[in-house]
């Protein structure tokens, strides 16, 4: 693809400042200018400001170093050993960043980052056999291969020369990765390398561009995966390892097994060379197919055994897996701790945290802080109409004629959002929307198909009437998407006969593929002096890795609710700069509110290990941490779905919030509940205790434990609602109550106006909260709040004095200076924790919100207005963390709630394409 002026001129700049120091205005656009004459003599003064600002806005870009947590037996090495290290694939590569407009201080923080992970590896000068394995935690779509090129090209500098990468379990992705190796360490296109004229110099792509001499050799390329005979005759071109060679292999037994042949052939027949080479091996996407899940019997998965046989061939071998959903591979054996942390892949050297740049549009932005309580979402949308004529769950030979009105409402936004781009003078930028509704290939066919149908319509319409002003809004398709405009994107700076007049030659070109195993039509690489315009259609192909360039529109519509599963699907994460605004993301608003509690998980997940490395803890008691996480449970079925025996899981409750996001619909539950409140309340108000009434409800201190005990004891649980499960939650209290748990605050909720409800003996207002009811078997209703929560946020601030929240919000605030802009903050609740002395019992009188269509279909024991019974608890960091409490998950009831892996009908399972 052509790059523009602008982005050319861009790039000058931006190396040209790189290790410079910072310029003022003034200095900044004096060098602009004197470049733009040279690189960009055409642009006008109104675009030599907008690059000024784009790159001004690109300096205030950060980016964390991360947190790291070593095992015992770290030996620092690459300190001593630079000295004779000549940075030449590194500085390539760096060059490369700043040309694609990484801001430099992401580019120095990823130079320091790689440095802390080179240090960790193996040293490849130290001749005696070793073996390491470590970790990366990214998260989704934030640059993780980005991170993982640059260390192979360190890797390489340092000395290693055998590099492997095992990228994801599809042909699509790995062909991506093997692109993106090519683009940022081999520097040729090995796609077109067998035309061997000239050493392939005829084909010279990213990095080889600054300096082709040292090219790497690659054993795989962009068309073919790994393949004995081919590798076999590419091997004489490595001359005695004087440069690394390569390899990008796709996540399958079968071409896992060809490269186990091969090694063992050239073994057999005395070649020891290459497994007398320090190997680097890296599994991209490492939760995914490399854990030994194989439990039941007693097995190692193939993939898994196949990775650690290949390690084992090597005298000098280093594992790293690289993954945002890194529960897996926490939970690689949950019964048995030796076993976890002595075999498989765990990282037993170290495992290191990567922050993410503060420009980064990830979970937290979009389902924690773009989630306010009083205010609609800032970038999600809800699908509500899609049940009769795309249900969530339907068979591969479900008919589909027409399309939901919201997917053709997300369709005309993003058609719209390319326009205002190119408005913007984006026109040369890819621009793409994502339609994820099904698992079954059959049915993305259908659903390509319609989309398609319905972007001609559009598209025709455009043609013959948005030219003609006012008068072309009596056409239908016009008139809806200026609907959409309106309540979308009326507050740019683009009013609507700009847009209009913009329209065609925006959209002409959009087009519908699909990206599944069956078809791959997803090619960013035709491009001329436009960027691609493109709605991509697909499944689980599209839920690994694979990146959608300029992604701007999701309409997402599946049930999975598994952590590493759910968080994959999300490919609307990463950097939307310059068009964040107009992001927009369709989902159901149970999906969201799992989005929104999974992405607090990983907040909570990142914040522990900063935590571990603070206590210079290793990666065992890191594993163990994070694996007693009160949302692990859900990984610790996924992976044990396969029996119909109980699983007893450890868990750790200290620093956590629990509360009953499900309620059972029971009658004789319903009313056993209330009773139970009722005499709770009753027990509150006999204490001598003052108690005060504040915005949540009416506080009581210094409540004796007994009395949350008794009322946990009452308590008839959902089956549904697992981490209120009361045993483990009275066990864990009852090991503190002579101590740090002995006295508690309890906070009755009640809303500051509306109708009272007497049941409780109090004069509560009941909180209203949207639910939805699960499958009429499992007898349960669920609380559709903001991320699951039945409580609103900052309730965990109830029962705190002044100073404490203070110290609390100050403490976030110091720490976290990068990522907190200007604005207001919303304070996550679980920063009141750290300083909260005592527990805190929350009692909540809820007045459920039943939608239409719900009270039509399901059968269930509540009266008209009824209110139900919920609770939650904030518990305070324990002296005693380290003591868990046993859950126990009954695997065949898990596969009723969660359902199976939310895999697509088919996955390419040859090895040689």
């Amino acid at each position: 693809m052509t790059v523009s002026s602008h982005d050319q001129l861009i790039n000058v700049v931006e190396s040209a400042l790189f290790n410079q120091p910072r310029k003022t205005e003034e200095e900044l656009r004096g060098l602009i200018g004197a470049l733009a004459k040279a690189v960009a003599p055409g642009l006008n003064p109104d675009a030599l400001e907008q690059v000024a600002r784009e790159i001004e806005t690109k300096q205030g870009i950060k980016a964390g170093l991360g947190a790291v947590v070593d095992g015992d037996e770290f030996e620092p090495w690459l300190d001593d050993a630079k000295v004779k290290i000549e940075p030449f694939y590194w500085q390539r590569y760096q060059k490369l960043l700043l040309q694609n407009g990484l801001p430099r201080d992401v580019v120095t923080s990823t130079d320091k980052v790689t440095d802390k992970i080179l240090g960790r590896l193996g040293n490849p000068e130290k001749q005696m056999a070793w073996d390491r394995r470590g970790m990366v935690v990214g998260h989704v779509q934030s640059g993780k291969t980005a991170n993982y090129t640059g260390l192979i090209c360190k890797a390489a500098d340092a000395g290693y020369r055998l590099i492997i990468v095992i990228a994801g379990i599809h042909n699509n992705l790995r062909n991506q990765t093997q692109a993106r190796i090519d683009e940022g360490f081999i520097g040729r296109d090995t796609g077109r390398s067998q035309e061997r004229r000239n050493g392939g110099a005829r084909h010279k792509i990213g990095v080889g561009y600054f300096d082709f001499s040292r090219t790497p050799v690659s054993l795989t390329n962009t068309i073919k995966d790994f393949n004995k005979e081919t590798a076999s005759t590419n091997t004489s071109e490595i001359g005695s390892y004087q440069v690394p060679v390569v390899l990008v292999i796709k996540k399958n037994h079968r071409t896992l097994e060809n490269l186990l042949d091969w090694l063992r052939g050239n073994r057999a027949r005395g070649d020891r060379e290459m497994i007398d080479q320090p190997m680097l091996l890296i599994d991209d996407e490492a939760d995914n197919a490399s854990i030994n899940t194989a439990y039941n019997k007693k097995l190692i998965t193939k993939i898994n055994g196949q990775i650690r046989d290949l390690l084992s061939m090597f005298h000098r071998s280093c594992y790293v897996g690289y993954t945002a959903t890194p529960f897996a591979n926490i939970f690689i054996d949950p019964d048995e701790d030796d076993k976890m942390f002595n075999e498989d892949l765990f990282p037993r050297d170290f495992i290191i945290g990567l922050d993410a740049p503060t420009n980064y549009f990830g979970p937290s932005k979009v389902f924690i802080d773009g989630l306010p309580d009083d205010d609609e979402p800032k970038w999600l949308r809800y699908i509500s109409d899609n049940e009769d004529i795309l249900p969530i769950k339907h068979k591969i030979d479900h008919v589909l004629d027409s399309l939901p009105r919201s997917l053709l409402t997300a369709l005309r936004t993003f058609l719209l959002s390319r326009t205002i781009r190119n408005l913007r003078g984006s026109e040369s930028a890819h621009c793409s929307m994502l339609v994820n509704a099904s698992r079954f290939t059959a049915v993305q066919s259908k659903l390509r198909n319609r989309i398609h149908e319905a972007l001609d319509r559009i598209k025709d319409s455009v043609r013959v009437n948005a030219s003609l002003g006012t008068p072309g809004l009596s056409d239908p398709e016009l008139s809806e998407l200026k609907k959409v405009w309106q309540r979308e994107y009326s507050e740019t700076e683009f009013e609507w006969v700009d847009v209009q007049a913009a329209l065609f030659e925006s959209i002409a070109a959009a087009k519908v593929v699909e990206v599944n195993s069956k078809a791959n039509d997803l090619d960013y690489s035709q491009s001329g002096e436009r960027g691609q315009t493109v709605i991509a259609v697909g499944g689980f192909s599209l839920s690994r890795g694979l990146t959608l360039e300029g992604l701007t529109v999701t309409w997402f519509l599946r049930n999975t609710m598994m952590y590493d599963t759910l968080m994959q699907m999300g490919r609307w994460f990463g950097y939307r700069d310059g068009y964040e605004d107009l992001c927009r993301i369709w989902m159901p608003e149970e999906a969201i509110d799992w989005y929104a509690f999974i992405a607090e998980a990983s907040d909570e997940l990142h914040d522990e290990l900063k935590i571990m490395e603070q206590a210079k803890a290793t990666p065992r008691m890191f594993g163990l941490a994070v694996r007693s996480h009160p949302a692990s449970l859900l990984v610790t079925a996924r992976n044990k779905m396969g029996a119909s025996a109980k699983v007893i899981t450890k868990v750790g409750l200290s620093n956590q919030f629990i509360e009953t996001a499900k309620v059972s619909i029971h009658r004789k539950d319903i009313d056993a509940n209330k009773r139970n409140a009722k005499l709770f309340v009753d027990s509150l108000l006999k204490l001598e205790n003052d108690f005060e009434k504040n915005k949540w409800g009416y506080l009581f201190r210094d409540v004796p434990v007994r009395e949350i005990d008794q009322f946990l004891a009452g308590w008839r649980n959902a089956e549904q609602s697992v981490t209120t499960d009361t045993p483990p939650v009275r066990e864990y209290i009852n090991l503190r109550s002579q101590g740090e748990l002995a006295f508690w605050d309890v906070l009755v909720t009640s809303k500051q106006s509306g109708e009272e409800d007497s049941c409780l003996d109090l004069p509560i207002i009941p909180a209203e909260r949207t639910v939805s009811f699960g499958e009429p078997k499992l007898h349960y209703m669920a609380f559709s709040g903001k991320g699951m929560r039945l409580a609103s946020r900052g309730i965990e601030k109830a029962g705190l004095g002044d100073s404490e929240i203070i110290e609390a919000e100050s403490s976030y605030l110091n720490k976290n200076r990068d990522k907190v802009g200007k604005g207001k903050v919303n304070f996550a609740d679980k920063i009141y924790r750290a300083v909260r002395k005592r527990g805190l019992f929350i009692l909540h009188l809820v007045s459920p919100k039943i939608p239409e269509q719900q009270k039509a279909e399901h059968q269930h024991d509540l009266m008209p207005g009824e209110a139900v019974i919920g609770w939650g608890i904030s518990l305070p960091r324990s002296s005693r963390a380290e003591e868990t409490v046993e859950y126990v998950v009954n695997s065949v009831r898990y596969k009723e709630l969660f359902g199976d892996e939310d895999e697509d009908q088919e996955s390419d399972d040859d090895s040689d394409k």
